[in-house]
């Protein structure tokens, strides 16, 4: 097993003779007995390395976190009187028009932060935070509203570090900088996640790039990562390794054990035949079975990076990354702080990039849009969430999350934090309450009445740790310092410090006049919406975010997706995903075209144009030349014309083969996509003998360049690719197709087997048996919990998609069936009890198989409401009197 995790770290196979290796199997320490028995003739030696090791005395300093200086303006004496300045410039700027009493309110608040700050001496830390942060914003990089408890903080707000109203929101300080117990500040903060780099980038320019590291992490061998490297080592075929890997089960097994090679082989009866041949595959799961979970390798933090006051190598060792050059601490995340270094996350969301090119998109015939000044209460916003329409929108996505969407119909942003904030294990079982509560179909109830203004926003149910410590500071007489070190005692199950505040809050109630036995029921009612309490700061700060989105979405739909096309372009399958999201809205995809398309995804008169970028193998240096040809020589008449107008050098075959292949060019071409890929190396070569002869001044007097290409070829026409073929380049390159779709030429045995609308599923029968021919997609089989294979997969047909629940004893039969892009019919009944309907198969069938149908249900909707009864019976008549073989709704 060591020899073989040596190669892991190496990169090297078991067989190969030039690496590194152990000679003998000694390489570990020794006990006492085993050196004796190593040395006989030496004790005094033995004993004098524990003299040795005795007179050594390191001890590693921690000083706690040592925070860098800041640089102020010469003006100011003191980082604390330039962070006072900075504060209340800003609260003048985001408080312009407020009356006497408000302004009494801000200032008393922004005075208590301030006091709070700088007699915990962190003063340089909101400095340091807010420099980096000002400039992103003065370089125009989008940073976010905030993240965690930060936005509960005025100061925080004045000075832009974050853009919550902490007042309007109803954020506590106290739940970020508690008075009462000195902890470090932590701001995370979101960046664009193009424009991440950026920052972090000036970060090293400012404090020096010895002073600024990344933070190391260890990465471990996993039960599947550890299967594909001792395979990878023991030479076995990466297709077998792959299969191998993929068998392996996820979460747990039904007896609730965690899964990993050992438990994989008991339960994966397939596993078990692989380890059973012997050999090589008994090897792999053994020394698997030992190395899983061993740190594999040196690994950077996603988002952290430290500054120190000096050097970092006063402080902490370093490692410097030989394939990118990064430096990053040798001591991980949980022992920085403690050497004296200070932690900084940025984090980069991709919402905000997101949000960014939404804003670009709209501004290019809205100029004036500004996503800062959309109305808070847009009806066309939260009418589409009301629907759980909420694909794609931050945070807000989910499946889960658009059924309680349409259930509780949000009205306002408050309502979004609070649904944001209960969506979690543990407060999700208070959901139903709010949503009735919300709807009146239920009373409000408050503990107390003293608690109404509190419980109000939420209806009666404690959704947040901010509620917790205003009620057990408006009934306990708690300060709210002291009402935080409550709630952490509450959420962490400290049961010695909450008696001990129990009695303090039953005696500070009484002192307040409320009863001590309702004081003791609302205090045992507090300990568990203590631990499930979300953090409002965080919760609004992010509801600002999605509700943002949203209203993207329900107002520029065609802007939002290409957004969205755009921020997923080199991530295949979300692209694939979000292309159908697109045009099952009813947003046109125009395919990719040499003279429309952009780098990226665009908008044009309402339709989605394709980007260059999404095309597969499409690289940006290509794109970038595509678009710079394009600007300066004008558009393409035809192919030789693009080559001859298009730096070459930045194209390659492969670009160009997937471009024609895409039909990238069959706007400005005449010819099949097959003729043009035939001729392409005889085209290309004479573009660039046609620029060789420019460079050298060889050119003609009299032709255009793309003429003289034009007439110096010798095209061979080829037949053009099968539709099936055409269609098979598309999905493959795009993601979706654009000729036509695979179900074409089954369209006629579609019409006459299949009797259920995908459109209107939710009005179909769960007691009737449905027929549907589609297209298979999104495959996923699984162990049920008595040791059963079953499987999810989703069919598509012209009208749209519907999740299919395969159970084993279907499966068992019909699961051979199951292939990503097969077409076939399926037969079952529809489930309409979940969150989407979906379809439980009985049988599933090829196209032939299928029977044919009469005509299928037959729905009349009535649009005007103004009918009389006299009239509704005349109609129904009518029907009665010609009757088909359909099944006809009224």
């Amino acid at each position: 097993a060591h020899d073989i995790f040596i190669c892991i770290s190496t990169g090297k196979k078991q067989t190969d003779t030039k690496r590194l290796k152990t000679e003998n199997p000694e390489f570990y320490f020794k006990t006492e007995e085993e050196m004796y028995s190593a040395f006989p003739d030496f004790p005094d030696a033995i004993e004098n390395t524990v003299k040795l090791a005795e007179k050594c005395d390191l001890t590693i300093p921690q000083p706690g976190p040592q925070l860098p200086h800041y640089e102020i303006p010469e003006q100011f004496a003191s980082p604390e009187s330039y962070l006072q300045h900075l504060t209340f410039e800003g609260i003048k700027e985001r408080y312009p028009d407020v009356d006497e009493e408000k302004q009494k309110i801000i200032t008393q608040r922004a005075d208590f932060e301030l006091k709070v700050l700088l007699d915990m001496e962190f003063a340089g830390y909101f400095l340091i935070v807010w420099d980096f942060i000002d400039w992103a914003r003065r370089h125009d990089i989008p940073v976010g509203p905030g993240r965690g408890s930060g936005a509960g903080s005025i100061v925080a707000y004045a000075l832009k570090i974050t853009d919550i109203d902490p007042l309007k929101y109803e954020l506590l300080f106290e739940r970020f900088l508690n008075p009462e117990r000195v902890s470090m500040p932590d701001f995370d903060v979101d960046f664009c996640f193009e424009r991440r780099g950026e920052v972090i980038e000036y970060v090293h320019q400012k404090y020096g790039q010895e002073n600024v590291a990344g933070i190391c992490t260890f990465g471990t061998l996993k039960t599947k990562a550890v299967l594909k490297d001792v395979a990878r080592v023991l030479d076995i075929a990466f297709s077998e390794s792959n299969a191998i890997s993929k068998l392996v089960p996820e979460g747990k097994t039904p007896d609730g054990r965690k899964i990993n090679v050992t438990v994989a082989l008991e339960v994966e009866p397939q596993l078990k035949e692989f380890y059973d041949r012997g050999g090589v595959y008994k090897d792999l799961f053994d020394v698997a079975a030992v190395l899983e979970g061993m740190n594999r390798h040196v690994s950077t933090h996603a988002c952290g990076k430290v500054i120190g006051r000096s050097i970092l190598t006063d402080y902490v060792p370093l490692i410097k990354d030989q394939k990118s050059g990064d430096v990053v601490t040798a001591y991980t995340m949980d022992i920085i702080e403690p050497c004296g270094l200070v932690k900084m996350d940025f984090l980069g969301l991709k919402t905000l990039t997101l949000l960014k090119n939404c804003e670009t998109l709209i501004r290019l015939h809205s100029p004036s849009f500004d996503l800062e000044s959309i109305p808070e209460d847009d009806e066309a916003t939260f009418g589409m969430l009301g629907k759980g329409s909420s694909e794609a929108v931050f945070q807000f996505e989910s499946q889960g999350m658009q059924k309680i969407l349409k259930d509780a119909k949000p009205a306002s942003i408050e309502d979004l934090i609070a649904l944001n904030a209960l969506y979690r294990p543990g407060p999700m079982q208070y959901i139903p309450q709010f949503i009735d509560s919300k709807n009146g179909k239920q009373k409000i109830q408050y503990p107390h009445p003293d608690l109404e203004e509190v419980l109000k926003p939420t209806y009666g149910v404690i959704v947040y740790q901010e509620q917790v410590m205003k009620v057990a500071q408006i009934i306990g007489g708690f300060s709210l310092g002291k009402a935080d070190i409550l709630r952490r005692a509450m959420s962490k199950k400290k049961e010695k410090e909450m008696a001990k505040m129990e009695v303090e809050f039953i005696e500070g109630a009484e002192a307040k006049g409320y009863d001590p036995k309702q004081a003791k029921d609302i205090f045992e009612m507090l300990k568990p919406f203590a631990g499930y309490g979300f953090n409002k700061s965080h919760a609004a700060a992010y509801s600002v975010v999605a509700y943002k989105t949203a209203y993207c979405k329900a107002n520029y739909p065609a802007e939002f997706w290409a957004a969205n096309l755009t921020n997923e372009i080199n991530d295949t399958e979300t692209l694939k995903n979000y292309l159908a999201h697109t045009r099952g809205e009813g947003i046109e995809i125009l395919p990719p075209d040499i003279n429309l398309s952009d780098k990226t995804f665009t908008v044009s008169d309402g339709r989605v144009v394709y980007g260059l970028m999404g095309i597969k193998g499409m690289g940006q240096a290509a794109a970038e030349a595509v678009i710079n040809a394009r600007k300066t020589n004008g558009a393409f008449s035809d192919f030789p014309d693009f080559l001859e107008k298009t730096e070459l050098k930045s194209l390659n075959r492969k670009m160009l083969e997937a471009g024609i292949q895409a039909g990238l060019f069959d706007s400005i071409e005449s010819r099949n996509r097959a003729t043009l890929l035939h001729n392409l190396d005889t085209v290309l070569e004479a573009a660039m003998k046609k620029k060789e002869d420019e460079a050298v001044g060889q050119v003609s007097l009299f032709a255009e360049a793309s003429e003289e290409v034009e007439a110096n070829l010798n095209w061979e026409e080829v037949e053009g690719w099968s539709g099936s073929e055409l269609l098979r380049l598309e999905k493959e390159l795009l993601g979706f197709y654009v000729s036509g779709h695979p179900l074409d030429i089954y369209r006629e045995i579609w019409n006459k087997t299949s009797n259920l609308d995908l459109k209107k599923i939710e009005r179909s029968s769960s007691d009737k048996s449905y027929t549907v021919l589609g297209m298979i997609k999104n495959v996923r089989s699984l162990i049920t919990r008595k040791g059963d294979r079953m499987a999810f997969a989703v069919l598509e047909d012209f009208n749209g998609t519907v999740e299919l629940t395969v159970f084993s004893r279907t499966y068992e039969k019909y699961g051979h069936l199951l292939v990503e892009d097969a077409i076939l019919g399926v037969i079952g009944k529809v489930d309409l009890s979940r969150d989407k309907p979906q379809i439980i198969v009985d049988e599933i069938k090829v196209p032939d198989e299928l029977k044919i149908i009469g005509v299928p249900e037959i729905h009349i909707e009535l649009v005007d409401d103004e009918y009389t009864e006299e009239a509704l019976i005349d109609l129904r008549s009518f029907f009665q009197d010609i009757p088909g073989p359909g099944t006809l709704f009224l």
